[in-house]
């Protein structure tokens, strides 16, 4: 079997104009991200370990979930408000024959990060790996033009909360 060129194996730009208000849906996007669901193949390298992987419900942090998942591991699966997007990644998680947990919250509060790491050891066992994947970022022409409660959010998300 031919091997496919992986520089035109996938939709190329320019992609259509679109937005979406934030934290936004993983199914509204064109074209669809690609989170390995066709093609990676995972070799057991992680087998009966257990994940907390941050923002695990749709980009890199699906991604993430489902190579986990293939290599074998559990994953509990930490998400902000997107809840269709998370049971999304539990159906991927749980297709490749692994448990998964999804948990809404923000990571921002030290005690639902706590509660987290406290879920994923009674509810799966034990905590092998943390992923600290989930982030927050909006584009502003001027970083005066940020409001004072975004920066905030973005520091609690992304830096206090690791």
């Amino acid at each position: 079997m031919p091997l496919e060129d992986p520089t035109t194996a996938h939709p190329r730009p320019p992609f259509p104009e679109q937005e979406q208000a934030p934290p936004g849906r993983e199914a509204d996007m064109q074209p669809l991200a690609d989170h390995g669901e066709e093609s990676y193949v995972g070799h057991g390298r992680l087998q009966d370990k257990v994940a907390l992987i941050t923002g695990a419900d749709s980009g890199i942090g699906r991604a993430v979930a489902l190579a986990f998942a293939r290599e074998g591991a559990d994953v509990l699966c930490s998400y902000w408000k997107e809840d269709d997007d998370a049971a999304e990644t539990t159906r991927l998680v749980e297709e490749a024959g692994r448990r998964c947990i999804a948990v809404p919250g923000d990571i921002g509060e030290r005690d639902h990060c706590r509660e987290l790491v406290e879920s994923a050891v009674s509810r799966l066992g034990r905590l092998d790996v943390l992923v600290n994947n989930a982030a927050y970022q909006m584009s502003h022409d001027s970083f005066l033009e940020i409001p004072p409660d975004e920066i905030n959010f973005v520091f609690r998300t992304n830096i206090i909360s690791m």
